[in-house]
Protein backbone atom coordinates (compact mmCIF):
# COMPACT_ATOMS: atom_id res chain seq x y z
CA UNK A 1 0.00 0.00 0.00
CA UNK A 2 1.32 3.42 -0.94
CA UNK A 3 1.18 5.70 2.10
CA UNK A 4 0.67 8.74 -0.09
CA UNK A 5 -2.58 7.73 -1.80
CA UNK A 6 -5.73 9.67 -0.98
CA UNK A 7 -7.60 8.13 1.94
CA UNK A 8 -4.66 6.01 3.05
CA UNK A 9 -4.44 5.06 6.74
CA UNK A 10 -1.09 6.87 6.93
CA UNK A 11 -2.67 10.16 5.84
CA UNK A 12 -5.46 9.74 8.41
CA UNK A 13 -2.91 8.98 11.12
CA UNK A 14 -0.89 12.05 10.06
CA UNK A 15 -4.03 14.22 10.19
CA UNK A 16 -4.84 12.93 13.69
CA UNK A 17 -1.28 13.59 14.91
CA UNK A 18 -1.19 17.12 13.49
CA UNK A 19 -4.70 17.97 14.77
CA UNK A 20 -3.66 16.58 18.17
CA UNK A 21 -0.60 18.86 18.22
CA UNK A 22 -2.67 21.97 17.42
CA UNK A 23 -5.37 21.09 19.96
CA UNK A 24 -2.65 20.38 22.55
CA UNK A 25 -1.29 23.89 22.07
CA UNK A 26 -4.74 25.43 22.56
CA UNK A 27 -5.32 23.21 25.60
CA UNK A 28 -1.95 24.29 26.99
CA UNK A 29 -3.02 27.92 26.62
CA UNK A 30 -6.21 27.10 28.53
CA UNK A 31 -4.07 25.46 31.24
CA UNK A 32 -2.01 28.63 31.54
CA UNK A 33 -4.97 30.97 31.42
CA UNK A 34 -6.88 28.99 34.04
CA UNK A 35 -3.73 28.73 36.17
CA UNK A 36 -3.82 24.92 36.25
CA UNK A 37 -0.25 23.88 37.09
CA UNK A 38 1.24 20.47 36.40
CA UNK A 39 3.81 18.67 38.53
CA UNK A 40 7.29 18.19 37.09
CA UNK A 41 6.63 14.51 36.20
CA UNK A 42 3.33 15.47 34.53
CA UNK A 43 5.02 18.31 32.64
CA UNK A 44 7.75 15.95 31.40
CA UNK A 45 5.09 13.43 30.34
CA UNK A 46 3.20 16.13 28.44
CA UNK A 47 6.28 17.36 26.58
CA UNK A 48 7.83 13.95 25.85
CA UNK A 49 4.85 11.65 25.33
CA UNK A 50 1.91 13.89 24.43
CA UNK A 51 3.63 16.56 22.32
CA UNK A 52 6.91 15.15 20.97
CA UNK A 53 6.08 11.43 20.84
CA UNK A 54 3.36 11.40 18.18
CA UNK A 55 5.22 13.92 16.01
CA UNK A 56 8.46 11.92 16.25
CA UNK A 57 6.57 8.72 15.44
CA UNK A 58 4.93 10.38 12.45
CA UNK A 59 8.27 11.66 11.16
CA UNK A 60 9.84 8.21 11.59
CA UNK A 61 6.88 6.56 9.86
CA UNK A 62 7.78 8.41 6.67
CA UNK A 63 10.76 6.02 6.26
CA UNK A 64 9.96 3.18 8.68
CA UNK A 65 6.18 3.04 8.60
CA UNK A 66 5.69 0.14 11.04
CA UNK A 67 8.12 1.43 13.71
CA UNK A 68 6.91 5.02 13.45
CA UNK A 69 3.28 3.91 13.57
CA UNK A 70 4.03 1.81 16.66
CA UNK A 71 5.49 4.89 18.35
CA UNK A 72 2.41 6.91 17.39
CA UNK A 73 0.18 4.14 18.78
CA UNK A 74 2.06 3.93 22.08
CA UNK A 75 2.25 7.68 22.62
CA UNK A 76 -1.39 8.25 21.64
CA UNK A 77 -2.47 5.46 24.01
CA UNK A 78 -0.42 7.01 26.81
CA UNK A 79 -1.84 10.45 26.02
CA UNK A 80 -5.39 9.10 26.02
CA UNK A 81 -5.02 7.42 29.41
CA UNK A 82 -3.27 10.46 30.92
CA UNK A 83 -5.93 12.86 29.63
CA UNK A 84 -8.97 10.80 30.57
CA UNK A 85 -7.65 10.12 34.06
CA UNK A 86 -6.55 13.69 34.76
CA UNK A 87 -9.36 15.59 33.03
CA UNK A 88 -12.35 13.38 33.81
CA UNK A 89 -11.65 10.88 36.60
CA UNK A 90 -9.33 12.31 39.28
CA UNK A 91 -10.63 15.09 41.49
CA UNK A 92 -7.87 17.68 41.02
CA UNK A 93 -7.33 21.19 39.63
CA UNK A 94 -6.82 19.50 36.20
CA UNK A 95 -10.38 18.07 36.22
CA UNK A 96 -12.64 19.80 33.70
CA UNK A 97 -15.19 20.54 36.42
CA UNK A 98 -12.66 22.33 38.63
CA UNK A 99 -11.22 24.79 36.11
CA UNK A 100 -11.95 28.50 36.53
CA UNK A 101 -15.35 29.30 35.03
CA UNK A 102 -14.06 31.65 32.32
CA UNK A 103 -11.72 28.91 31.00
CA UNK A 104 -13.98 25.89 31.57
CA UNK A 105 -15.55 25.77 28.09
CA UNK A 106 -12.24 25.99 26.20
CA UNK A 107 -10.49 23.66 28.65
CA UNK A 108 -13.26 21.05 28.54
CA UNK A 109 -13.77 21.26 24.78
CA UNK A 110 -10.08 20.82 24.05
CA UNK A 111 -9.85 17.96 26.58
CA UNK A 112 -12.62 16.13 24.70
CA UNK A 113 -11.06 16.95 21.31
CA UNK A 114 -7.72 15.61 22.52
CA UNK A 115 -9.34 12.32 23.53
CA UNK A 116 -11.01 12.05 20.11
CA UNK A 117 -7.81 12.71 18.16
CA UNK A 118 -5.93 10.29 20.42
CA UNK A 119 -8.48 7.55 19.70
CA UNK A 120 -8.34 8.18 15.95
CA UNK A 121 -4.54 8.39 15.92
CA UNK A 122 -4.26 5.22 17.98
CA UNK A 123 -6.71 3.37 15.73
CA UNK A 124 -5.00 4.31 12.47
CA UNK A 125 -1.55 3.68 13.92
CA UNK A 126 -2.57 0.18 15.03
CA UNK A 127 -4.03 -0.45 11.58
CA UNK A 128 -0.73 0.54 9.96
CA UNK A 129 1.30 -1.63 12.33
CA UNK A 130 -0.94 -4.59 11.48
CA UNK A 131 -0.77 -3.88 7.72
CA UNK A 132 3.02 -3.80 7.84
CA UNK A 133 3.62 -7.08 9.68
CA UNK A 134 6.94 -8.62 8.71
CA UNK A 135 6.69 -11.52 6.26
Amino acid sequence: MNQHTAGSPWKWMAAAVLAHLVISMVHGAAHSGANVPLSLPATLFVFLVILAGPVAGLALSWRAERLGSAIVALTMAGSLVFGVVNHFLLESPDHVGHVAAQWRLLFGTTAVMLAITEMFGLGYAIRLVRLRRPA
